[in-house]
C-alpha cells in the first residue's frame, strides 16, 4: 500500500502588521475596518503566532498546503507584496493552493489584485489563464478551488460564488466522475452560517451541486473557529471543515491559530482520511490537539 497523502490546512493569517494607509485609501469602507483594526485586531493578529505555526507545518512536511483566504486585512495594495513574500515563504505555487477570502477583495479597487498577485498559486494545471473554479492534480487528489470572494458594502462579509462559476463547477465534477480521485473543494466561506452579513449568499446553489456530484471534503476559512459540518452528497455525508486564523491568539469564542493535516490514502475502492488538528497554547507552542477519523 502507498503511504498517506498529507494534505495540510490552514486560512485566515491576516498577515500583520498593517501597512499605513494613505488618506485616500480610506475614503470607502476601508475607514471602518481600518479603525477595527487600530482598535482590535491588531491585538489579536500577531506574526509571531503565525510565524510559529507555519515553522511548525513545515516541520510536518506535508505533501501539500492549501490557504483558503483572507491574507490581506484591508486589501490595500502595499498588503499585497508582503503577502506574496510570506506565501513564498511557507511554499512554492507547485506544493501551496491559495484562494481568497473576502478581505482579500474588500473594496472593488484592488478586488482584482488578489488573482494578479497570486495566479500561480491557484491556476489549473496546464493553463495558461488563471480562473475560478480551477483544478490541480497532487498525488491521489483533485482540488478545486472556489473563489466567493466580492467586494461588499460597510459592515457586510458576505460571499458569492455566481452562476458562471457553479455551472462551470458541476462541468468539472461531471468530468471527474469517473476518475478514482479524492476531490477537494477549497471556498473561502463555509457552507452554512448563522450570519445573514457573513454568509455564502448562493450556498444552497452550491449544496444542491454537491448533493448530485459528491466531493470527499471540503475546506474553508472566514469563521476562525475550529469546524465540523456534514452536507449531504450522492452516496452519504460529506465533510466540511474549517480552522482558526492562522495568525490569532486566543480572544474572545475565537481560539488560538490552529491548521489541519489530512492524511489521504485509497482503501479498496474508497478512501480512508485522517484529521489531525495541530494548534498554539498561550506559550506559542504548537501541539497536537485533537486526531479524527472521517472516512
Amino acid at each position: 500500500m502507498m503511504a498517506a497523502f498529507t494534505l495540510a490546512h490552514l486560512s485566515d493569517p491576516h498577515l500583520p502588521p498593517l501597512p499605513e494607509p494613505r488618506i485616500s485609501e480610506l475614503m470607502s469602507k476601508r475607514a471602518l475596518g481600518y479603525l477595527n483594526w487600530t482598535r482590535n485586531r491588531h491585538k489579536y493578529h500577531r506574526r509571531e503566532a503565525l510565524d510559529a505555526l507555519v515553522d511548525d507545518l513545515n516541520a510536518q512536511a506535508p505533501d501539500h498546503i492549501a490557504v483558503t483566504g483572507d491574507l490581506t486585512n484591508l486589501a490595500l495594495r502595499a498588503e499585497f507584496l508582503p503577502a506574496a513574500q510570506w506565501l513564498r515563504s511557507v511554499g512554492g505555487a507547485e506544493r501551496v493552493t491559495a484562494i481568497p477570502g473576502n478581505h482579500d477583495a474588500y473594496v472593488r479597487a484592488t478586488s482584482h489584485c488578489f488573482a494578479h498577485t497570486f495566479a500561480d498559486y491557484f491556476r489549473s494545471d496546464g493553463a495558461s489563464d488563471a480562473k475560478f473554479p480551477s483544478l490541480r492534480r497532487r498525488g491521489p487528489l483533485a482540488l478545486i478551488s472556489l473563489s466567493s470572494a466580492i467586494p461588499t458594502p460597510p459592515l457586510f462579509a458576505t460571499g458569492t460564488l455566481g452562476r458562471v462559476q457553479l455551472e462551470a463547477l458541476q462541468m468539472l465534477l461531471e468530468g471527474l466522475a469517473a476518475e478514482p480521485v479524492f476531490r477537494v473543494i477549497l471556498v473561502h466561506h463555509p457552507m452554512r452560517s448563522t450570519s445573514r452579513i457573513k454568509r455564502l449568499t448562493d450556498a444552497a446553489d452550491l449544496l444542491a451541486i454537491l448533493r448530485r456530484h459528491g466531493v470527499e471534503l471540503i475546506l474553508h476559512g472566514h469563521d476562525h473557529i475550529h469546524s465540523t459540518i456534514w452536507v449531504d452528497g450522492p452516496e452519504g455525508r460529506i465533510a466540511s471543515i474549517g480552522v482558526p486564523s492562522a495568525s490569532a491568539i486566543a480572544h474572545g469564542r475565537h481560539p488560538a491559530a490552529a491548521y489541519n493535516l489530512f492524511a489521504i490514502e485509497a482503501v479498496g475502492n474508497g478512501w480512508r482520511c485522517e484529521q489531525i488538528v495541530r494548534g498554539l497554547d498561550a506559550k506559542l507552542r504548537v501541539m497536537e490537539l485533537n486526531r479524527v477519523r472521517l472516512m
